[in-house]
């Protein structure tokens, strides 16, 4: 199966009335871990009402009580609409007063400018594809897995979410939470038979109009920060609104300080993040990307950097070329083109390699450091971690999310802008240096 990377949120969904967040930022986990399904994904926790979401595979940590369970979803930037398991798939037909009907315009932009674009996918119809739910005239759409590539359906209905906040962009609160209201998807839990343990769902962030960004209200901008950990031991941080953000132990620094920004670009037939890359620099030589290829895609479903067959041989060729003096590993690991041995007699030894840098149309560089462009596979094997997208891929470049650990992206969609910090390990901190701790 082809290695994928998800990151996973914490999402909170009440029925009960619920006072509007003053806070500025939602502020959320993302923890890493490897999974057999997908290898390694980052995840984290949702509530939701467990009179209207019983389930025992969830757990309640102990500041909510009982009525809430948890539930995790795969943070995905390019999705249309959000998708996880909810009440439609109980029995009897309970949530048809918060369904979409098939008359409704979200179904129809559901289905159509909004959808999910598959040949896979069959023509969904205006009846539901479960029993039991005819009368209701609800509104199938077809959904895909981020794990499968699969098609499936699933049920639109009017959701309810709610969030922890942070007022500071130091610490979480409990007692400002934030309500959002979006149309998101309702799916049966077979849907997620292939996710990796207890995944329930998928949170859109990308730019569609039915994304949770489309649905962030004041005190909250539409503006999206995610740091992603590089450890399984701490988790890492994703902001939703405009800051501030700091990170211990530099917790008088707004690591919006550190970021540079480049253009955000749309592209036809695309809901996610695309910046202009000009060339790839290594070790003062540059490797030009084609005028008619500069549109780079930042994909959180990807955990190494796809490049075309074309630029990928020139970025194997001449890092191969500038690191000629560090031994070659006796054989290649898959997906990766060109290895390294890491053991000298009998001793581990780290490797320090030049820079990738990536020049953007705008004049400004993202920098891709050692820890983000090299991968130790084994004990005595460390890689370059860029894999061949094929001659045909749609994009040149496409930034998987091992070259983002520890590096704070900032999708500002106000202002159709990336911020980008490059590696945070070099200014003295990292995307786990948030304190999570739960305040009242």
């Amino acid at each position: 199966m082809l290695l994928l990377t998800q990151v996973i949120i914490i999402l909170l969904a009440f029925t009960s009335q619920q006072h509007e967040a003053t806070a500025s930022s939602i502020v959320l986990p993302i923890n890493k871990h490897t999974d057999a399904a997908a290898n390694v994904l980052f995840s984290t926790h949702a509530y939701f009402d467990n009179s209207q979401y019983p389930d025992p595979r969830h757990d309640t940590p102990a500041y909510f009580n009982s009525q809430y369970h948890q539930q995790s979803l795969l943070i995905d930037l390019d999705a249309p609409f959000i998708w996880h398991y909810s009440y439609p798939h109980q029995d009897g037909c309970d949530a048809c007063p918060y369904a979409v009907t098939c008359r409704e315009v979200p179904c129809t932009d559901l289905r159509t400018t909004f959808s999910y674009q598959d040949p896979s996918c069959p023509p969904p119809t205006n009846h539901s594809m479960y029993e039991g739910y005819f009368d209701c005239e609800l509104c199938p759409v077809n959904i895909i897995s981020p794990v499968t590539g699969s098609c499936s359906q699933a049920l639109p209905t009017y959701d309810q979410f709610m969030f922890t906040t942070s007022n500071n962009g130091k610490n979480v609160l409990f007692d400002d939470l934030y309500t959002a209201y979006p149309t998101a998807a309702s799916t049966p839990p077979w849907t997620f038979d292939p996710f990796p343990s207890n995944v329930l769902g998928v949170i859109a962030l990308s730019t569609s109009p039915y994304a949770l960004p489309a649905y962030l209200h004041d005190p909250v901008n539409r503006t999206v920060g995610l740091c992603l950990p590089s450890t399984t031991s701490n988790p890492g941080v994703l902001f939703l609104g405009n800051g501030p953000y700091y990170l211990n132990p530099k917790s008088d620094v707004d690591v919006r300080s550190l970021l540079s920004y480049t253009v955000l670009l749309k592209q036809p037939d695309s809901f996610g993040y695309f910046i202009g890359v000009n060339a790839i620099v290594i070790k003062n030589r540059s490797i030009v990307i084609p005028a008619n290829a500069t549109s780079t895609k930042i994909n959180t479903l990807n955990h190494y950097t796809k490049l075309r067959t074309d630029v990928y041989n020139n970025v194997v060729r001449r890092f191969s070329s500038v690191t000629k003096r560090i031994p070659r590993a006796n054989k290649l690991a898959a997906p990766f083109g060109l290895c390294f041995n890491t053991t000298v007699n009998g001793t581990n030894v780290g490797l320090k390699v030049p820079d990738i840098d990536l020049m953007l149309q705008d004049g400004k560089k993202w920098t891709v450091s050692t820890r983000n462009s090299i991968k130790q596979v084994t004990e005595d094997v460390a890689c370059l971690a860029v894999v061949d997208g094929g001659p045909t891929s749609e994009h040149a470049i496409v930034v998987g999310t091992y070259q983002f650990e520890d590096n704070f992206l900032l999708f500002d969609l106000e202002k159709s802008r990336l911020g980008f910090s490059s590696s945070l390990l070099r200014r003295g901190t990292s995307c786990s240096n948030l304190d999570f701790t739960v305040t009242q």
